[in-house]
This record gives structure tokens, sequence and C-alpha cells, in this order.
């Protein structure tokens, strides 16, 4: 008896041991392995970080060159003091990794198409996407572009030096808490991460093209080409564009030909449906948010109170923790920067130095098309050009997959690039076509360089000098510098294209419909100390329609912040930084303001029910701003989108296909006109002609139902209503910041949407002693156990910034605001 007793404790310890360390599945997800999560000397309890803990640290590294000092500030901001660009770099990367290193390698996994290895067959599509995108690709030519540059060799390889020092470092207790949930450890850095990680920021500020193009084509072909000019108009009437109308440019230097077929073969309705159900998977496309843009703006001294330029940046971008952004100064005999870094790359990317500040927006310019290609058969090893049948390269891609079969497959690369959709892997919108996308990411770059320069930029010219590196995705960078010079440059590699060329797919057997020529980057728009006094852009269209190339679908461009951004601008004088930070904070609706007059024009008060009068009058009564106690704003936006359902939706339903929302601006410039009519009719109801009047009282009278229950849940105020979060990178909604009582929205200066927003906004006065302003959502440490985790997430909410500590070496020791002291040293 005693050995049956022995043997079943034994049994228990044993099966114990096997069930405490193995991953059980519940649902989609996996549990990670118990016994090392909850281990009190290893598991997750060792990532809780004292309020009181202590960063001071002496690091010795034989690879650095020479002793570096980091002061770090109360916030946690390091001031990276180093004796050469090596060491600052190699520092800038250990530090990266030591607050945010599950970030950094959590997202070059998913830019290389590696999800899977971490998540399992959930991440299959995923990794399969971006893969068949090209990022790997993409990333191998960039490194290959920047490594014929000696000094940015050496920047990148120390960075990831610098990350694999902090990695071998790490003991199995100070593991990142995310690692100790999906059961994964780091592996090491390699300097290709770093141009993954850039390859993920293009396909976020670009890639929304993979979608857009093919929505774009399904909307043509459902409507024809007629129908489709009126619902998606390529004129903005009421455009401010960030070129101030009126400027006169050059001719263009290159003229690109329309196909002479292009009327039947592009422009003409095209509803073929190539579909083989054996193999087709539809999966949910990665999709970048639509409105992911941003706001800059620089005025000269001669309207500022201090005489001096200020300049002004908040990008706009997914809100999410950790944050993108990482705040630091870096400072070598080379340069002293300060300002926003990304965890994954060297340099600081948007920011100052003892001369000049720039910022940068997106400039939204479509740089990724989609081609029809026709492969001689299942193989795909042949394709058809111009009549000839023409070899494609096989690339082999292997996705190793967690708990589960690896998958193997080829991916075609054409002349165009690698084949995103075919019979194996597709969406419903692309109505099982045999699709390449050509992105100019794919091509060979040395865009980080662009960053390293501006880090020592000292005037224009040596900003002029360094944007020329910016390829893709396209940005609107602004400067402005002591010397009084204030500028902005929407800067990229733009193909030269004919009206529309790219706006749909494109055949992709005839080399006619190829990329003919690039727009000289001398070309690009651009402008220099006007006589306004400032430059400004908002994403909007960079000029109005005397530039001399084709800039694309407005489709792709903003508004109404541009409008408001120039109007208050304009206005101004004695600006103050103050002023400034007000201004980003603005929530004024312009939209708002050109559409409730012809939305109240069309209200008959006679027949309204109390609840509609009263919610009308609030509409009537509110003063235009989208403050986070606002219930008109609330008011407005969904009488807003009840009408533009009632315009569009009947029509847009009959579509077996996704299509694209028209821009709201279409809908209130045909108000505006009086041309709303068209599309106005209801194709549901028979015996009646719906005019856009009939349209209005419809909305109003569905928004007022759905007002009543927001009212009734207190989600009538705007705040309350929008909901604004800040998401875990996973998701998970214990590590997020939930409903942030903060206003601002869509068309607004402060563009804070639910999950999307400013994620860093500075302003810099440029004086003889610089005085700048910050913040982000988010905090320095990627660690959900640290108080540094969100630091600034309140003080974002509320609209308030810290004074950046902008450090000298020879008293950086003895500032108050310095709490911690890091050394680096070879020895």
């Amino acid at each position: 008896m005693r050995f049956v007793y022995l043997s079943l404790s034994l049994f228990c310890t044993i099966a114990l041991i096997w069930a405490l360390n193995t991953r059980w599945s519940t649902g989609t997800t996996k549990t990670p392995r118990l016994g090392y999560f909850l281990s009190p000397q290893q598991g997750f309890w060792q990532n809780a970080e004292s309020a009181s803990a202590d960063f001071n640290a002496q690091i010795k590294s034989p690879e650095l060159k020479g002793k570096v000092d980091v002061y770090v500030d109360g916030r946690l901001v390091p001031h990276v003091f180093a004796e050469n660009d090596f060491d600052a770099y190699f520092v800038q990367g250990f530090l990266h990794a030591k607050f945010r290193l599950w970030q950094m390698e959590f997202q070059t996994h998913v830019a290389a198409g590696r999800l899977s290895e971490v998540i399992g067959k959930e991440g299959l599509n995923t990794d399969r996407f971006f893969r068949r995108l090209g990022m790997v690709y993409g990333a191998e030519q960039a490194m290959a572009a920047t490594d014929m540059d000696s000094a940015m060799k050496n920047s990148v390889n120390a960075y990831a030096a610098g990350v694999n020092a902090y990695i071998h470092s790490l003991q199995p207790e100070n593991i990142p808490f995310e690692y100790k949930l999906l059961d994964y450890e780091p592996e090491n850095w390699t300097p290709l991460k770093t141009y993954l990680f850039l390859m993920f920021m293009s396909f976020d500020l670009s890639g929304r093209d993979v979608n857009t193009d093919l929505q774009m084509t399904n909307a043509k072909n459902y409507f024809g080409w007629d129908n489709f000019k009126q619902l998606y108009p390529n004129v903005q009437d009421s455009l401010d564009p960030i070129i101030p109308r009126g400027t006169a440019f050059a001719k263009a230097g290159f003229k690109p030909q329309t196909p002479a077929d292009a009327a039947q073969r592009y422009f003409g309705r095209n509803d073929t449906i190539v579909q083989k159900a054996s193999a087709y998977q539809p999966f949910a496309v990665p999709t970048p948010d639509a409105g992911n843009g941003s706001n800059n703006w620089a005025v000269s001294g001669s309207k500022t109170k201090s005489k001096s330029p200020i300049l002004c940046n908040d990008p706009h971008l997914g809100l999410n923790l950790p944050s993108l952004w990482f705040e630091m100064q870096i400072s070598t005999p080379s340069h002293n920067t300060y300002g926003a870094s990304f965890p994954g790359a060297p340099a600081v990317v948007i920011g100052f130095n003892d001369s000049i500040a720039w910022g940068v927006t997106n400039a939204g310019r479509d740089v990724m098309d989609l081609y029809n290609v026709r492969f001689k058969d299942e193989l795909k090893k042949e394709y058809l050009m111009n009549g000839n049948w023409i070899l494609s390269e096989q690339r082999q891609e292997v996705i190793q997959v967690r708990d589960g079969a690896n998958l193997s497959e080829v991916v075609p690369i054409t002349q165009y690039g690698p084949v995103l959709y075919d019979n194996e892997f597709n969406n419903p919108d692309a109505r099982g076509l045999t699709l390449a996308v050509k992105w100019t990411a794919n091509t060979p770059n040395s865009g980080i360089k662009a960053f390293y320069l501006l880090n020592r930029a000292k005037n224009y010219d040596d900003y002029a000098t360094a944007i020329r590196n910016w390829t893709c995705p396209g940005q609107n960078f602004v400067f402005a510098s002591k010397s009084g010079d204030i500028a902005i440059k929407q800067q990229g590699t733009f193909v030269a294209k004919w009206k529309n060329q790219g706006d749909f797919i494109m055949p992709g057997t005839d080399s006619v419909y190829q990329w003919q020529g690039m727009i000289p980057m001398d070309e690009n728009p651009m402008i220099k100390n006007p006589a306004r006094g400032f430059v400004s852009s908002a994403n909007q269209k960079p000029t109005d329609s005397t530039y001399p190339y084709y800039l694309g679908s407005a489709h792709h461009f903003p508004l109404y912040r541009g409008i408001v951004i120039n109007k208050k601008l304009t206005a101004m004088n004695d600006i103050t930084p103050d002023d400034m930070k007000k201004m980003q904070t603005n929530n004024y609706n312009v939209f708002a303001e050109m559409a409730r007059p012809v939305l109240l024009k069309y209200i008959d008060k006679n027949g309204l029910t109390p609840n509609e009068k009263k919610y009308l009058a609030l509409l009537e009564t509110w003063n235009l701003k989208g403050d986070p106690q606002e219930k008109g704003a609330t008011v407005f936006r969904c009488i807003w989108d009840s009408l533009e359902t009632a315009v569009w939706g009947d029509e847009m339903a009959g579509s077996k296909f996704k299509l694209p929302e028209p821009d709201s601006y279409s809908l209130l410039e045909r108000m505006l006109k009086g041309t709303a009519d068209l599309m106005a009719d209801d194709i549901t109801t028979k015996g009646k002609t719906e005019t856009i009047q009939d349209d209005v009282i419809t909305a109003l009278r569905k928004a007022c139902k759905a007002l009543v229950l927001l009212e009734q849940s207190d989600q009538l105020e705007w705040a309350k209503n929008k909901d604004t979060y800040i998401q875990h990178l996973l998701k998970i909604p214990a590590l997020n910041r939930l409903h942030l009582p903060i206003g601002g929205g869509e068309d607004m200066i402060n563009a804070s949407k639910s999950n999307h927003g400013p994620g860093w906004r500075m302003v810099v006065q440029l004086s003889a002693e610089t005085e700048a302003y910050c913040i982000y959502p988010g905090g320095q440490s990627g660690n959900p156990g640290s108080i540094y985790y969100d630091t600034f997430v309140n003080s974002w909410a509320e609209g308030t910034y810290y004074k950046a500590l902008f450090l000298k070496k020879e008293s950086a020791a003895s500032n108050d605001q310095v709490k911690w002291h890091i050394t680096f040293a070879n020895n």
C-alpha cells in the first residue's frame, strides 16, 4: 500500500510539473506556461517596478570607443553625451532596448511576416500578406543602399550592437512582461530589423492604397466612369493647399503619356471575377488608418512676439502602448539634438538641435499601385508582357508556425514587384484577380540618412540636402532656423503619372501602363520664407491645379484641418509658444461651420417631434467646438453620418464588393452649390423621387432616435461619445488606458479620435536660448509594471505640455531635474 501511495504521489508530482510547463488552449488563444509565468523568482511578478526604482548604473562594453554619460531626468528622458557618434548610437540602442525591447522586436516580427512564430496559426494571413507585399525584400534593398555610406552603416551597426549588449545582459527575471505572457524569448537584433521597422512605418503611412485601389476599381466598375467622377470628385472647391494658390510653377520636366487604349481598358467597366473556390481564402487585410496624417507649421519672426521663428508639429497615428515615440537628447561633437525617436532606429526623427528645428506630416501621395498580371500556368514562372512570356523571379518564403506545421510558398516577383494576390491568397475585394504590387518603398533607398543629416543640420541648405535622401512614404518636411528662415517641402520619390493613373487596378500585360518616370525632386512642391509669414501642412493637397503633375485622387487628401490652420495663422501676430500650444489643442470644427447652415436650410421645424426639436436646438446653439463636454458636437456628427447614409447608402448597398465611402467634402460642396440631388433619391422606394431636403429630414429623424439612446446611456457629451482610448499592442484591456476625457476629432486641429490622434506634440521657439515644449500619449517605459508606462497620458489628454530639458554637457550633472546618472565605458 505504501508503494501505491508513493507511486500516486510521484505521478501527481510529475503531472503537476507537466501541467505547469504546458501552454493550454483557451479557445483561439493559449495560456503561458503557468509554472514559469507565476514563478516568484522569474515570473511576471518580477516586472513590477518600484515607484522609487533606481536607474543609476555603470555599464561596461568592449565595443565602446570612449566614455558616455547619460543623465536621466525625472520623466525618464535620457540625455546622452558621447565623445563620438558610434558610441552615441550604441547607447541609444541600449536605452531603447532597456525600456522598449518587446515593442521593438514585436513590430519587426510583424513587418517581417513572422507573427506566426509568436502566436501560432492565427498570424498566418498577416504573415503571408506582409511577405507578399515585399516587406523583407524592401528592407534588404534599403539596407544595401544605405550600407554604401560607411557613416550610415556604422551608425546602424552601432545601434544594433547596443541593443544586443542590453539583450545579453538580461537576466531571466528581467525579461519584459509580454515575452513571459506569450512564452518566448528575445533574439539578437540585426541591422535588417531597423530597416524592417522603417518598412513597417512606410506601410502604415502609404499602405492604405492596397485597399483603396481595389475599392476604387470596384466603385468605377459598379457606378461607371461618369457617375464615379461625380461621387469621387478630384476637385476640392474649398482647398487651401500647402503651397498658396497663385504660386507659379515651372513647366514639367517630364510629361507622361496616357495609353491610347486607356478609355476602354482602364476607365471602362471591367466586372471580371476570377475565382477558384477550392483555393480561395478570404481574410481581413491589414489596413492602416485612413486618418494617418499630422499637422505642422512654422511662423517667421515677423509674426512672433520674440521675433524668432516658432515651429510646431503633431503627427497623428494610432494611439498605442507602448508609444511609438521615445523622447531623448543625443549630444556628440557633431551635433546636439533633442526630440522624438523611434525605438528600433537610430537618431531623432522629429525635433531640434542648436540651430534648427524640423517636423513632418504625411504627404498622402499614391506611391503604391496594383497590376493585373497573367501567368502562363499555375506554376507562375512566366507572365505575359507585350505578347511575350517573361520569366518571373521565384522567392521562396517559409513561415514558421508555432505549435504547427511550417508554411512554405513561392512568391513570384514580376517587373512590377511581388504578386500580392492570386488564386492561392486573396481577399474578396480583389475579385480573384492575380495582382502584383509596385511600391516605391521596395526600391533601393537610404531614407534613414535624412534624419541622420537633419540631426546635424545648421541651416536651410543643410536641411534641403538632408531631406533629398527621403523617398517613401512622401512627407511634408517643415523647417525653421535660428537664422530666421522657414520653409516646407513635400519630399519623396513620386511617380510622374498621367491623370488618374494608379487610381484603379492597371493592366499588367502591356508595358505602356508601367510607371514612365519619376518627378524630378527639384520639382516637388516647396516654399521658403513666404510673404504671409508662415508655412503649414495638414495632409491636404500640396498645390492647386496649376501644378504640372497629377497628385493623385483627392480621396487621399483631407481638406478641413488645413483650412482652419491657415485661417488662424493668417490672423495671428505677436505669437508666443503658449499661443501655439493652444492652437495645437484647438477643437474648432471648420467643417461643421460650413455644413451646419446648409443642413438647417433644409429643415422645416413644423412637424418635428419634441425630441427632434430638442436635439435640433442643441445643434443650432452649439459653439462649433469639439470640447469634451459639448453635446452639439455629438448631435452634428450623428446627423451628418445619417445624411451620408441616406444619400449614398441605398446605391452602395447593391454592390457585391466593398466600395469606398465618398468623402464628406463631396456631399457638402454639392450641397453648397445646390447640386446635391445626385443620388439623393432612395432607389429602394417606388413611386417617389427623394430630394436632398427629404434626405436631410430622414437623417435628422434617424439621428434623433440614436441620440435618445446615447443620452439615456450618458454618452451624449462629445468625449464620452467618441470614447478615446490608448491600446496596448496586444489589445489586452487591462493594459490599455480607457475613457480618456479629451476633445478634438476629425476635421479639427486636435485630431484626437477614438484610437487615433496626435502622438508627439512639439512646439519649438528658435530664440537665442531654444525654448521647446512637448508631450506624447504614453510614457518612456514599455513595462506595464512601471509608473513610467503611461506617465504622460493624463497631461496629454488635458492639453498640457512639458518643457523640454535641453541640457548642455558642462552643466548637466548639476541640473536639479536630473535624477539618475548612467555611465558607459569600454573597461
